[in-house]
């Protein structure tokens, strides 16, 4: 009775397994109809339809087992062509390097027969706020104002000087050094990282500097470094009167002082109409200068 009854119900199901079974395989999912296909089969032992579906799925599974590509589990023990490329790229790769950055102040400098004349310019520093040390071949330039980035200038130099003759001075404008050579050469540059291959050329002083040639004629030789001599004598104990001796006591003036006793000259000149002449910065820099006649003259504004 039982018997009977499954089969009723075998019979019943046999076309829903049967089309289930075709969709999977559609669906390439061969190992879900081979299962339910062995089922089925174990309850209709030689239904043809059954068989021919499971030999289909057997030989589809036979077919991708044969074309699945062998996975090895394990790491390579050497690497790929892209890693070999990738490493190679690496090795090749430049490094980046930052620019360096923008000093904070411009320098320069010019050489004259005994000294290297170094200008920072370093605007309105106080003056205990830069700290200058000399050694035989370095040079360290420290200044430090309260609340702004600090100023460090520490080469090499170019050719060694006399740390004892050396000296700074710091004017309103820039700080200027002055590097006492111990070798009278002329630097090309002031780091010694620039310095060229071949030797640096001596600066000629007078005892070295050549004759002057000679050349045939029919006149008497004049002996020209006797008669500059000469000529230097006359200039030197030539004695001005008036205007002319007050000019070139005010061009020595002017020729020998600095920057600041310039500016202070000019200025009182101008402003006061040529009638007041100072030198102290500090006295004239921060008001105009009024005009001072002489005693019993009167200064007087001419209209245009």
């Amino acid at each position: 009775m039982l018997t009977k009854q499954l089969n009723l119900i075998l019979q019943c199901i046999k076309p829903t397994i049967g089309k289930g079974c075709a969709a999977c395989i559609k669906l390439e999912e061969y190992q879900t109809a081979k299962a339910a296909l062995e089922l089925g089969l174990s309850y209709a032992n030689g239904d043809s339809r059954f068989t021919r579906l499971l030999k289909e799925c057997e030989e589809r599974i036979a077919e991708e087992a044969s074309q699945a590509p062998v996975k090895n589990v394990e790491a390579p023990a050497t690497a790929t062509v892209e890693d070999n490329a990738d490493i190679a790229n690496m090795e090749n790769a430049q490094p980046v390097v930052e620019p360096p950055s923008k000093p904070k102040y411009r320098h320069d400098f010019y050489n004259s027969a005994t000294d290297v004349v170094l200008t920072i310019f370093a605007k309105g520093v106080p003056a205990d706020s830069v700290v200058v040390d000399f050694g035989e071949q370095m040079l360290s330039v420290s200044i430090e104002v309260p609340g702004e980035e600090p100023y460090h200038f520490q080469p090499r130099l170019f050719a060694k000087i006399i740390p004892e003759k050396s000296k700074y001075q710091v004017l309103s404008t820039k700080v200027e050094i002055r590097l006492a050579k111990a070798e009278q050469l002329t630097w090309t540059t002031l780091d010694y990282s620039g310095r060229p291959k071949a030797l640096p050329q001596k600066i000629s002083t007078p005892a070295e500097t050549a004759p002057r040639p000679s050349y045939p004629s029919s006149k008497s030789k004049k002996d020209w470094d006797k008669l500059e001599a000469e000529v230097k004598k006359m200039e030197k104990e030539e004695k001005l009167d008036g205007d002319a001796a007050l000019n070139k006591f005010f061009r020595d003036i002017y020729k020998d002082a600095d920057e600041d006793m310039r500016r202070a000259m000019m200025k009182s000149f101008v402003e006061s109409n040529g009638t007041v002449l100072s030198t102290n910065w500090k006295d004239v820099g921060s008001k105009k200068v009024e005009g001072s006649p002489p005693d019993g003259m009167e200064l007087k504004k001419w209209e245009y």
